[in-house]
């Protein structure tokens, strides 16, 4: 089983050149101030059509997460971590978390966004474990 690779429409392009650019741009309705995830043509909360997108901050918090310790193919390999992140714009993103011990992940920690390279098209944001604050002062 080979990685399934998105076909971008045209209403989701915009966030896979922004990946591509390493940034994380989200949707904004302009009638309601509602922030979207994933990319849609309407606004979610109010149906508004008026979206316009907005460069990120890529912060966030685990939600959930889940290791997963066997690959479905050679294409995935294990072990990875797959999490649901809440960004603090407050749309909620699936992803990986990336280079982390096991161990040190609970829900509720910071991440902070980071991209991958899916294919050779497609780039696809990641997170990694926000560096303690106080790790420096060690």
């Amino acid at each position: 089983m080979a990685k399934p690779l998105p076909r971008p429409t045209p209403t989701e392009q915009p966030f896979y050149d922004a990946c591509a650019r390493g940034e994380l741009i989200l949707q904004h309705c302009q009638h309601c101030g509602h922030v979207l995830f994933y990319p849609r043509t309407h606004c979610d909360a109010c149906q508004s059509e008026q979206l316009v997108w907005q460069r990120a901050s890529g912060a966030g918090v685990i939600a959930s997460y889940t290791v997963v310790r066997r690959g479905v193919s050679a294409d995935f390999e294990a072990p990875y971590v797959i999490a649901l992140v809440d960004l603090v714009e407050g749309p909620r993103m699936m992803s990986q978390i990336v280079d982390v011990d096991f161990d040190a992940l609970a829900v509720g920690l910071s991440v902070t966004v980071d991209f991958a390279s899916w294919s050779e098209d497609i780039t696809l944001p990641v997170f990694r474990l926000h560096p303690a604050l106080d790790d420096d002062a060690s």
